[in-house]
């Protein structure tokens, strides 16, 4: 299995058009930036997967060469999208797909019925939706299945509100030819025992590293509430729980640009995963 990482930022990647916050000031400054949460994965090298599709994503597709359409003039190796969220900076790129001659869509029933993209992608692509349910992995192309597991319950602010509802999934996508299998959870409440009990004996996990600390919202940004309000488990806070799982490569996504580690180097034991890098499983 191959993992591209399309963008490492959290909403508004880094730096953000209207902020000018340290951390977006100090990326300008350094000519660096950070493109919306997202990733693709391949089993067999030919038929990709996209997880989540940011506002960014035409930007991340141009730059990313395994993605290029063709031989034909309309063919293209992207097969679907799968959702965890049904938040704006995971699903507007929808709207960018809608081109496409199929467009395979995965989700949990809950984001599948709150996604207003739907009934506009309905106008202009054959449209299929997929339904994911905990306990029943889905077959993809390629020798890929993948396992939700519902973690959070944050609604976006344009949807109704579903209590109990599975609004916020992580994902376990695994190779039926070789075992590997990695876990993509970049916004995660609380790491609970489900949770702990879902990425064990997993290859390699990109996590929530939207804030570094507790305490950074409100010391960087002024904001009352703290990360987990905000439906994101700090960093810090996650790191006691890597140690139970030695044999599993940590990585940290969905970067805020008050997160420090957004445009400077991460202290050991935390990794930071950037834009366009493969992880090869």
């Amino acid at each position: 299995m191959r993992v591209r990482i399309l963008g490492t930022a959290a909403g508004g990647g880094v730096p953000q058009w209207n902020c000018a916050c340290t951390g977006c000031a100090t990326a300008r400054r350094a000519g660096t930036h950070r493109t919306q949460d997202g990733v693709a994965v391949t089993g067999d090298g030919a038929a990709w997967y996209l997880i989540n599709a940011s506002p960014d994503l035409r930007t991340q597709l141009l730059s990313t060469g395994d993605l290029d359409p063709g031989p034909g003039r309309r063919d293209t190796p992207i097969r679907g999208v799968v959702l965890t969220t049904a938040e704006l900076d995971h699903t507007t790129g929808l709207l960018g797909l809608r081109e496409a001659g199929r467009l395979d869509l995965y989700a949990t029933a809950t984001v599948l019925a709150a996604l207003p993209a739907i009934p506009i992608l309905r106008r202009y692509t054959d449209l299929h939706l997929h339904q994911l349910t905990t306990g029943s992995p889905v077959t993809l192309d390629g020798g890929l299945t993948v396992r939700t597991l519902p973690v959070g319950v944050k609604v976006p602010r344009y949807a109704d509100p579903r209590p109990d509802d599975a609004w916020v999934t992580a994902l376990r996508i695994s190779d039926g030819r070789t075992g590997r299998s990695f876990v993509y959870a970049t916004c995660l409440p609380a790491w609970t025992d489900a949770f702990d009990a879902f990425i064990a004996g997993a290859d390699t996990a990109l996590l929530d590293g939207t804030f570094s600390t507790d305490d950074e919202p409100a010391r960087a940004a002024g904001l009352t509430r703290t990360p987990r309000e905000m439906g994101h488990l700090p960093i810090a806070a996650a790191l006691p729980a890597l140690r139970r799982h030695p044999g599993v490569r940590f990585l940290f996504g969905h970067l805020n640009n008050t997160n420090p580690y957004a445009s400077a180097p991460a202290p050991v034991p935390v990794e930071v995963a950037h834009d366009g890098q493969e992880l090869q499983l």
